[in-house]
């Protein structure tokens, strides 16, 4: 069930966001996961992942990054702060939506989970490194990753995906795994050779296609069920073992 939300930020105004709930009662309280938007924003492919989780027993919401102030401004203020690499407004905003999140009576504050495609993954990383409360997972998809491994110390468990045919983040797989590997942090990291950027979702970017043909953007469905179960099985182990036996038969 989906719902629309106002998310407040420290420093006034408010986030847009659609909140995903399990079917039925959250007694006792659900696991709850931030799911963040590639460069297109709140598509209606990413509104399905969240419906994922919520068919999975998690509550899932998914901010709009871009609401809090114009479109294009957002996005270039975005895009800087991934390259530069220090938390700015962005990172505020997602930390504001686990706030709200864990303030939930619906929701167990100390199961959380973050999750992010492409843009989205590279914050979910970096924020995920920052040790917030009650985060136990972090799953990232073909986002970017920090050249020094330093700046992912004190990360939670991590559950990566990205595709080989995407020349752009393909190559940042590996680059997480080494990372996680030096730092000791569990993880399951994987590059699905046939698949390019954007592979775990079904959106219709007409023009993103055009515009980045080195990504070979698109859905990929063999690579993103695979890439999907991993997804549910590391979540399940380290977030909501109990969502996941509940639901280990179920839709997703």
């Amino acid at each position: 069930m989906r719902s629309n939300v106002a998310i407040s930020l420290a420093g006034g105004g408010a986030l847009g966001g659609v909140l995903a709930l399990p079917a039925g009662s959250c007694d006792p309280p659900v696991p709850g996961v931030i799911v963040l938007h590639e460069v297109f924003g709140p598509a209606p492919d990413i509104l399905d992942a969240a419906d994922r989780f919520a068919e999975h027993g998690y509550a899932a919401l998914t901010p709009d990054l871009f609401s809090a102030g114009t479109r294009l401004g957002c996005l270039a203020r975005a895009m800087i702060e991934s390259s530069r690499g220090r938390p700015g407004k962005i990172t505020a905003a997602v930390e504001a939506s686990r706030a709200w999140l864990a303030a939930r009576s619906e929701i167990d504050a100390e199961r959380l989970a973050i999750i992010g495609f492409c843009m989205g993954g590279g914050f979910a990383l970096t924020y995920a490194a920052g040790s917030p409360p009650g985060l136990r997972a972090a799953a990232v998809n073909y986002g970017q990753v920090p050249a020094d491994a330093e700046r992912l110390r004190g990360v939670c468990p991590v559950v990566g995906s990205y595709g080989g045919r995407d020349r752009a983040m393909g190559a940042q797989g590996e680059r997480l795994r080494e990372h996680l590997v030096r730092l000791g942090v569990e993880h399951d990291i994987k590059t699905y050779p046939q698949a390019g950027h954007s592979f775990m979702t079904a959106g219709h970017h007409p023009i993103g296609r055009l515009v980045y043909l080195p990504l070979h953007l698109g859905y990929e469905p063999r690579a993103a069920e695979d890439a999907w179960a991993r997804v549910f099985d590391f979540f399940g182990r380290h977030v909501a073992p109990a969502a996941a036996a509940r639901t280990a038969d179920g839709p997703g």
